[in-house]
């Protein structure tokens, strides 16, 4: 599904990502684990080319989507935008209502009648385990939902547009104990139909959820593995040291 080929990356003069090659599994989460500023948000920032948005910055390398090449000049980024939805660390609905959060997408993209996005709000908010909590204030600002009902409202616009792969990163960082339980248990649900990939800083979260993990140090991805090995059996000192607290 998703493979990248000796990806560097600059701002500026930094070298921010170095040599980064990968592979992430279709309907699988691969988690990205690694101390503050190691590059596992820039490396997320990729796949929808969000880093195009900042001055000053350079890729090299080749980074594939289903076998296409997504910084090719020929790729359509609007497309590509489309394909991969966006989560972030602190939740961020629109001052609109419940509705129109979800709606925004399929409206911008004019994708579908008012029948058709009344049917995906409804079908993206039951996938984001929040249509029982909101079915009857829809109307309602999406700022008066608690911080983890307005991320799974985030998880819910994001997947409105049919999407194929989710990114989030640390998705959960900000909330209580039982709203992150919550959002752990929508992403486990959510990797039947979709590829994730996740940013957390919390070992217990990646070991939980993650298929893969993938540990980032200094720009650099030091390890990559099934999740399993990589906790129980890491090939590397840093890595080890990392996640058992030593450093980080």
């Amino acid at each position: 599904m998703i493979e990248t080929k000796d990806i560097n990356f600059y701002y500026g003069d930094f070298h921010a990502l170095k040599n980064i090659s990968m592979k992430m599994e279709a309907n699988s989460v691969t988690a990205f684990i690694g101390p503050s500023g190691c590059g596992k948000s820039t490396f997320l920032r990729l796949f929808n080319r969000m880093n195009d948005l900042i001055d000053n910055t350079k890729m090299t390398g080749t980074c594939l989507i289903e076998g296409k090449d997504i910084y090719d000049k020929s790729y359509n980024i609007n497309n590509l935008r489309r394909m991969v939805g966006m989560v972030f660390q602190k939740p961020n609905p629109f001052p609109k209502s419940i509705f129109e959060n979800v709606a925004y997408g399929l409206r911008v993209n004019h994708m579908g009648d008012k029948k058709f996005i009344a049917q995906r709000v409804e079908e993206s908010l039951k996938s984001a385990a929040l249509w029982d909590e909101v079915k009857d204030k829809l109307k309602k600002s999406a700022l008066a939902l608690s911080g983890g009902q307005q991320q799974r409202l985030c998880i819910a616009r994001a997947i409105a547009i049919s999407p194929s792969i989710i990114m989030m990163d640390e998705p959960a960082s900000a909330l209580d104990p039982i709203s992150t339980s919550k959002i752990e248990e929508l992403i486990h649900s959510l990797k039947k139909e979709y590829t994730i990939g996740i940013v957390t800083h919390n070992m217990q979260q990646a070991k939980r959820l993650s298929d893969k993990t993938g540990f980032f140090m200094m720009g650099e991805l030091v390890e990559f593995s099934d999740t399993k090995k990589m906790f129980l059996n890491p090939e590397k000192i840093q890595t080890q040291n990392y996640i058992t607290g030593r450093f980080g």
